[in-house]
C-alpha cells in the first residue's frame, strides 16, 4: 500500500478483532460514508468559486451517499441497526495537526489534505479486511470499495496540489503522513474504521 504514502501500515489484528466485530464495523463504516459525503458538501457550501471542485464534490457526495445506502443495506440485510454516530477520535487527533486560521486557500488545501488522508487510510484498511475476512460476500464488497477510496485520495492530493504551491502542499502531506503514523501507534483495536 505504499502508493498512500502511508507510514505506518495497520497491525494486522485490527482485521481479526473487526471480522468479530461486524454490527459495530459496519455502522461505523456506514457513518464515515455519510460523513465523506458531509464533507463533499461542505467544501462546496465553503469554496463555491472553484469550479473544477464543487464539479468533483458534487459527484463525490452522491457516490459516497450511495455507498451510505450500500452498507445500511447489508446491515438491515443481516438483522443490524445503524445505531447513533458516535465520534471518529482518529479524525479529531488528525484536526489537531495544521494550526486553525490563515488564508481561505490555506484552509482549503489543509481541508483536502485531511480527506486525501483520511481516504488514504480508509482504503488500506478496506484492503486488509478484504483480505482478512472469511464471509464471502463482505470480502468482495470491501474490494471493491477499496478500490473506489483509492480514487478518492487521488482526486483530493491533485485538487490540493492544483490550488496551492506544489512543493508547499507535499511538504505538508509528507509532515501530515508523519504525524498520522504517531496518532496510529494508538489505534488498532478493531472496533472502528479507524479505531
Amino acid at each position: 500500500m505504499s502508493m498512500l504514502g502511508l507510514k505506518l501500515p495497520t497491525d494486522p489484528r485490527w482485521a481479526d478483532v473487526a471480522s468479530k466485530n461486524l454490527e459495530e464495523i459496519l455502522a461505523d463504516h456506514a457513518w464515515c460514508e455519510q460523513k465523506a459525503a458531509s464533507t463533499a458538501i461542505s467544501l462546496i457550501i465553503n469554496y463555491p468559486e472553484y469550479t473544477d471542485l464543487t464539479k468533483e464534490m458534487t459527484l463525490l457526495a452522491m457516490e459516497e451517499m450511495s455507498h451510505f445506502k450500500l452498507v445500511h443495506d447489508l446491515m438491515i440485510e443481516r438483522g443490524y441497526t445503524l445505531g447513533f454516530h458516535r465520534k471518529d477520535e482518529y479524525v479529531n487527533q488528525l484536526l489537531k495537526f495544521f494550526p486553525k486560521g490563515g488564508s481561505r486557500n490555506t484552509q482549503l488545501i489543509h481541508r483536502l489534505l485531511y480527506a486525501a488522508l483520511i481516504e488514504a487510510r480508509s482504503c488500506e484498511r478496506f484492503k486488509l479486511f478484504s483480505e482478512k475476512l472469511e464471509d464471502e460476500e463482505l470480502k468482495v464488497f470491501y474490494r471493491k470499495l477499496m478500490e473506489s477510496e483509492a480514487g478518492h485520495y487521488v482526486l483530493f492530493i491533485n485538487f490540493a496540489r492544483q490550488y496551492g504551491n506544489r512543493e508547499e502542499v507535499d511538504k505538508k502531506w509528507e509532515e501530515l503522513l508523519v504525524y498520522e503514523a504517531e496518532i496510529m501507534k494508538k489505534f488498532s483495536d478493531g472496533k472502528a474504521v479507524h479505531g
